[in-house]
Formats: C-alpha cells, sequence, structure tokens
C-alpha cells in the first residue's frame, strides 16, 4: 500500500521561513517524481515546483520561484520544500504529489499519489 505524507507545516510570521517535508513508502523511492501543490478554501490546486526523479531538474511556477526552493534528500529519503520570505498570500494546505519517473508540471490529475496535505498559515 503507497503511503504519502507531509510534514512541517504550521504557523510562521511574514517574512521568515517554513520547511515542509514529505515522505512515501510502498513504492521505490528513486523512480519517482515529486511535485509541490497547494490550496486555499474555494480555489484550484496551485502547482508550485516539481523535480525530477533523478533530482537533476527543477520546474517552478514564476510566483514563487525566487523565494521556494525544491530538493531532495537522498539518505533520508524524503523531498523538501524550502519556502523564504513567506507572505500572508502563502496561506494554504501544501499537498505533495508522486509522479513514476516524470512529474506533470501543473496537470495535477495526471500524478499517481498525493498526501492528506499540512497546513501553513503565514501571520501579517
Amino acid at each position: 500500500q503507497v503511503q504519502v505524507a507531509e510534514s512541517g507545516g504550521g504557523l510562521v510570521q511574514a517574512g521568515g521561513s517554513l520547511r515542509v517535508s514529505c515522505v512515501f513508502s510502498g513504492i521505490t523511492w528513486g523512480d519517482y517524481a515529486v511535485a509541490w501543490f497547494r490550496q486555499t478554501p474555494g480555489m484550484e490546486r496551485e502547482f508550485l515546483a516539481a523535480i525530477s526523479f533523478l533530482g537533476d531538474d527543477t520546474h517552478y511556477v514564476d510566483s514563487v520561484k525566487d523565494r521556494f526552493t525544491i530538493a531532495r534528500d537522498n539518505v533520508q529519503h524524503k523531498h523538501i520544500l524550502r519556502m523564504n520570505r513567506v507572505k500572508p498570500e502563502d496561506t494554504a494546505v501544501y499537498y505533495c504529489a508522486i509522479a513514476y519517473l516524470n512529474h506533470h508540471g501543473e496537470v495535477h490529475a495526471l500524478y499517481d499519489y498525493w498526501g492528506q496535505g499540512t497546513q501553513v498559515t503565514v501571520s501579517s
């Protein structure tokens, strides 16, 4: 059974930094690309960043590329989204999505597995 879990969300002040992590099990860790999305109530799920299964290629949406960094930890087998200079509009539930070999950018319907999400709240 495949399980995907995000962690690290919480409350942070505007201008600060936060790191959210994604781990998954039940599949071969090195075979999967990972993407991060976020969603606020009543809005579409928004693509943020993705990293290839080899970890050698990353892709960002323009709105966060200067503040967010996606990375993978090959030792602890987890993926990380580092968020710097956060803003109140970054408040959302953050989701990890995984796909076999290649990520699918913003097309969330093509990802194979999703986590339950972790809440990030940025106070002004």
